[in-house]
């Protein structure tokens, strides 16, 4: 009876947990998740002298104190990325949107959930690509915000510096060349013409600025899918208020507009999908 008392407790601990972490992050687990919580936070416990989930809820609840939440964010959300994701995205940009975008200003871009930085460097050095390219159209060139709501990632991309496994996941060996400079103890730096190009800065999906915005294009790819629908549709709705009327929206291959639909132009990329706001 007693194991069951302490397995009961254990659950209404990790469920204390989840709700927590919803209403912070707007993520959203399952009951088959709480193996996966415990060694996550396995660590972070242990250095703060926690004996169980719920102390950890306690702690946050009662004291709030500074940094252990984006900790605790830190610690759960993942970050699975790669350079030149999924590919056809990149193409749209080279072949499409690029040569299209009109006028004398750089074109807005903004990577929602950056991670580590692959994304909003791949938009980069697309755009170095297109403006070699012998019959490029004048083109201003582009300015990215890039956006996550974990502090180590962000700290990674600001950087700009991975190691051999990391860059060979989607890279090719020309654009690791061209676009990165060796160093000393075997890790990759990315060229300072690329960071110029890219602002980094901490962002809640869940409490966007009103002073982001607005973006000819929008990347928040492979992110929704960790959200309840109410919040996916909050977050949907956030971000085409900062899209420009005629940009475009890119999601990950398994995410979609719901209640949104009517409000952009859905576009088969052959592969792929991307959504033009009307």
């Amino acid at each position: 009876m007693a194991v069951t008392n302490t397995t009961d407790r254990e659950h209404q601990g990790y469920l204390r947990f989840c709700e927590l972490l919803q209403q912070r992050s707007g993520i959203v687990l399952g009951d088959s998740k709480q193996y996966l919580v415990t060694s996550r936070l396995s660590q972070l416990m242990r250095e703060q002298q926690l004996a169980s989930l719920s102390d950890l809820v306690d702690r946050l609840q009662r004291m709030q104190p500074a940094g252990l939440m984006q900790q605790v964010i830190d610690a759960m959300t993942t970050n699975e990325t790669m350079w030149f994701r999924d590919g056809y995205p990149f193409e749209v940009l080279r072949k499409d949107l690029f040569p299209n975008h009109a006028g004398s200003a750089p074109m807005t871009i903004w990577c929602a959930a950056c991670s580590s930085g692959q994304e909003p460097y791949s938009i980069a050095m697309t755009a170095e690509e297109y403006r070699a390219e012998p019959k490029a159209k004048i083109f201003a060139g582009i300015r990215i915000v890039a956006t996550d709501i974990s502090s180590q990632m962000l700290q990674t991309a600001r950087e700009g510096i991975y190691d051999s496994l990391a860059v060979a996941r989607g890279l090719s060996p020309e654009r690791k060349k061209k676009f990165f400079d060796p160093l000393p103890d075997g890790r990759w730096q990315v060229k300072a013409n690329l960071k110029s190009s890219i602002a980094y800065q901490p962002m809640n999906l869940l409490s966007m600025p009103y002073s982001i915005g607005p973006f000819d294009v929008i990347f928040c790819r492979n992110v929704l899918i960790y959200f309840s629908p109410q919040v996916k549709q909050q977050v949907l709705s956030a971000l085409t208020a900062r899209l420009k009327r005629g940009g475009v929206l890119f999601l990950g291959g398994s995410e979609s507009l719901g209640e949104l639909s009517e409000r952009f132009e859905m576009i088969r990329c052959q592969p792929g999908i991307m959504y033009r706001l009307k």
